[in-house]
């Protein structure tokens, strides 16, 4: 019991932090963040192959057409952080969510216990979306 309110300290600190970041495409945004969280966790930076290649939402979006969606994306950077595959997300874990048909409509997020919170341009935001994938990191 005393790790799960560590680890909810732990996110609470994060996002607190993290809100108080400008988005800024490529160094605060929906999936760098999820290397944030990681790196925030005492992992080694798995995004950073991606920080610096793009500093606009259109170069974000062209990352991921490249790569299929944000799924591959985000998959690549959890291998780093021996993330494993989960189907019941639990709070801290990371995932992607949104449209499964269009790549433009995924989403980075972070399950906060209760659903998914995406880095938006003013700061976390729930959002209800389908899980693509999820991670325990």
């Amino acid at each position: 019991m005393a790790e799960l309110v560590m680890a909810g300290d732990k996110l609470a600190a994060f996002l607190a932090d993290n809100n108080t970041r400008v988005w800024q495409p490529g160094r605060v945004d929906c999936c760098i963040v999820l290397a944030d969280w990681a790196v925030w966790l005492g992992h080694e930076d798995p995004a950073a192959h991606l920080r610096g290649m793009y500093d606009t939402d259109e170069g974000f979006r062209a990352i991921i057409a490249t790569a299929g969606g944000a799924v591959p994306v985000v998959q690549r950077c959890v291998s780093t952080t021996q993330g494993k595959p989960t189907t019941a997300p639990t709070r801290g874990d990371i995932g992607v969510i949104g449209s499964p048909t269009n790549i433009h409509r995924q989403f980075g997020a972070i399950h906060d216990g209760e659903g998914w919170l995406v880095r938006m341009h003013g700061g976390f935001g729930r959002m209800t979306a389908k899980t693509l994938a999820a991670w325990k990191i």
